[in-house]
């Protein structure tokens, strides 16, 4: 099991690296499958690169010690990196996927994979393009990481924070209270609407009609037929930027059929993902869970998340020029922490190494012999160990790689090397077949392709 570092981090055990890799190359094939160059940053960014792109979450940045002059933090995601990146190399177009550690001062509540330092696998197109298609493929991006996960069944709610402030125009929010309104309609998931009302209007001031008039809104969602009907809306349709997040909609649906997955999408107009630097369509994947799993309650909250920046290049460019982007985010913790909890369930061993062939011998005084021979195995390519001992019993070479789970057992004695022959032993069948030893490599390589 993993043992926990300081608060908020953790060391990850052999065992768990290995659930934790497959996760990883399941993730980045996808990206590549969709034309990605991988990009790296580094762990820290000038410190006013930072703050003001988090809005109430800039709180949780953390600081580097001032060494002579320079304000430096680690970074909180990769999307302002990102960003950065493209503003200051003047790159306008680019499909870009990066995997990386990320730093946040959150009061870490294990249970749920939410830790102060933490992995990020995303993936992001920046460039001018027409509208939707890109937006399209990230939401498919999404659908096949879940589906290859197998993490059961999910659901990707969607919406556009242009409607978002459409609504809150309409229903007479002040300008300057669009953003604490907009942190509590995001709470809808965890709390009912009962209990986001009243921190409207008992915590933030807004007048109770007001708060009626936005809850008519905010509990609804459905598919494509609400984006007509939010057309229909007879408020909202008044609303010019309501009306283009809508268009845009309407056209992202269209897309999102042509690719098959527009059953696993939801319009759900709650959604409102806090960050500020996005400008259009947002969206967030989370997975639905079966009455067992409710019981069990292992909820993790959303599994996958992003959206349209469209402004955010434009913050780092001197001259505030600026690139369209649009991206998505998986998380790692919170799927890693899913997966591993199954495997625990079920029992599953883990081999934590990729060993394919032991070298033993049952006697004394063979070490050289079987240096030799593993020496001869590693230029082939095949991954092989020994014991680090002069004469080890054969027995406790053979229990070895059952622990192991080492599927092959080269032996090499006395009676082999008069005959110029290697045994080559099963583990799991104990079937042995004596190879010329000329023909030793040909012959693992072709049982390893067989199995």
């Amino acid at each position: 099991m993993a043992a926990f570092g300081f608060q908020g981090t953790r060391d990850l055990s052999p065992q768990q690296m290995v659930v934790r890799e497959k996760i990883l190359d399941m993730v980045i094939d996808c990206f590549k499958r969709h034309g990605a160059k991988r990009l790296d940053t580094p762990a820290f960014e000038l410190k006013e690169m930072l703050t003001e792109k988090y809005g109430e979450d800039s709180g949780l940045i953390y600081d580097l010690k001032d060494q002579g002059g320079e304000l430096l933090s680690l970074r909180y995601d990769l999307t302002v990196p990102f960003a950065r990146y493209l503003a200051m190399n003047k790159v306008k177009r680019m499909k870009r996927y990066q995997v990386g550690k990320v730093w946040r001062r959150e009061s870490p509540t294990i249970v749920q994979g939410r830790y102060r330092e933490f992995c990020q696998c995303d993936f992001d197109i920046a460039g001018q393009f027409d509208p939707m298609i890109p937006d399209a493929e990230c939401l498919k991006i999404m659908c096949e990481v879940l589906s290859g996960l197998q993490l059961g069944d999910f659901l990707i709610k969607v919406n556009d924070r242009r409607i978002l402030d459409g609504i809150l125009a309409v229903c007479a929010v002040p300008q300057s209270k669009f953003h604490a309104i907009c942190s509590s309609i995001d709470k809808l998931d965890k709390i009912p609407w009962k209990d986001v009302r009243h921190e409207m209007v008992a915590k933030k001031g807004l007048a109770p009609e007001v708060a009626d008039r936005i809850g008519d809104y905010v509990q609804r969602h459905g598919g494509v037929s609400l984006v007509e009907e939010m057309f229909q809306d007879s408020r909202l349709s008044q609303n010019k930027q309501a009306l283009e997040g809508l268009g845009d909609l309407r056209l992202l649906f269209e897309y999102l059929t042509l690719f098959g997955i527009a059953e696993k999408i939801s319009f759900d107009l709650s959604l409102a993902r806090g960050l500020d630097y996005y400008t259009g369509v947002i969206y967030e994947a989370v997975l639905l869970q079966t009455p067992a799993q409710a019981e069990e309650c292992l909820s993790v909250g959303s599994v996958a998340a992003g959206g349209r920046y469209d402004g955010l290049v434009g913050v780092f460019d001197p001259k505030g020029h600026t690139v369209p982007c649009v991206g998505l985010s998986i998380g790692v913790e919170r799927i890693f922490a899913i997966l591993e909890e199954r495997m625990k369930t079920a029992g599953l061993k883990i081999r934590t190494t990729e060993t394919q062939v032991f070298v033993a011998t049952p006697q004394k005084n063979f070490l050289h012999e079987r240096l030799k021979l593993i020496s001869e195995l590693w230029d082939a390519g095949i991954k092989a160990e020994l014991l680090y001992k002069n004469n080890p019993k054969l027995l406790t070479q053979l229990h070895y790689c059952e622990h192991m789970g080492i599927p092959l057992v080269v032996i090499i004695g006395e009676q082999e090397l008069k005959e110029g022959v290697i045994k080559l032993r099963s583990v799991a069948s104990r079937e042995e077949v004596a190879i010329k030893r000329e023909n030793l490599v040909a012959e693992i390589q072709k049982k390893l392709s067989e199995s």
